[in-house]
């Protein structure tokens, strides 16, 4: 009897699969790197500035099943996470949110508005900033990458670091860095 409940146990532990990440009162995830601010967005790109970080916004909504596979899989990667914790200001947007917003041209609304100002679509979202914005542009026109949708850990760190490295400002286009980084690390050939 106690082998077979014992055996019942193993089971319902190997079932479970990852562990849950915690959801805050609005169904959203709770992660130590998300910052909690004003969502003055010029405010945030100096905050992350001056600490030496680079800034990004990520949109997710409640029940937002890629949400939660980035948050469970993919930001628990531990070089994704040492990036986060480390290289990164990460402010989230909640798609259907009410809270004031206040994009990089001084224009506020609510983050619903927000994304809708940003054609974001999907959930979820990263937009990555430069470390300046310049006067009069929306966060849709100053971001210098976008990531729209749940990816794998390692697309992810690739983005993250391309971000870093300021690829964007290079010949060599995301997709062309990403190819390069597979091939160097044997996943595909040539």
């Amino acid at each position: 009897m106690i082998r077979r409940f014992m055996a019942i146990a193993a089971v319902a532990v190997c079932m479970t699969g990852p562990a849950m990440a915690e959801l805050d009162d609005n169904g959203l995830h709770v992660a130590p790197w998300l910052h909690e601010t004003f969502k003055d967005l010029r405010e945030d790109l100096a905050e992350a500035t001056a600490n030496g970080q680079r800034f990004a916004v990520i949109i997710e909504q409640r029940g937002c099943i890629y949400c939660r596979e980035m948050h469970e899989e993919v930001f628990v990667d531990p070089e994704i996470l040492e990036m986060l914790n480390d290289d990164y200001f990460f402010v989230r947007l909640d798609m259907y949110g009410g809270t004031e917003v206040t994009d990089f041209d001084g224009e506020t609304m609510r983050e619903s508005e927000v994304v809708r100002r940003w054609r974001t679509l999907f959930t979820p979202t990263i937009l990555f900033f430069p470390e300046e914005v310049p006067e009069g542009m929306t966060g849709l026109e100053a971001a210098v990458a976008t990531m729209p949708g749940a990816f794998s850990r390692g697309m992810t760190r690739n983005m993250m670091t391309w971000v870093l490295g300021e690829g964007y400002n290079s010949d060599e286009s995301f997709q062309a860095y990403h190819a390069r980084i597979l091939r160097e690390s044997g996943v595909i050939s040539e």
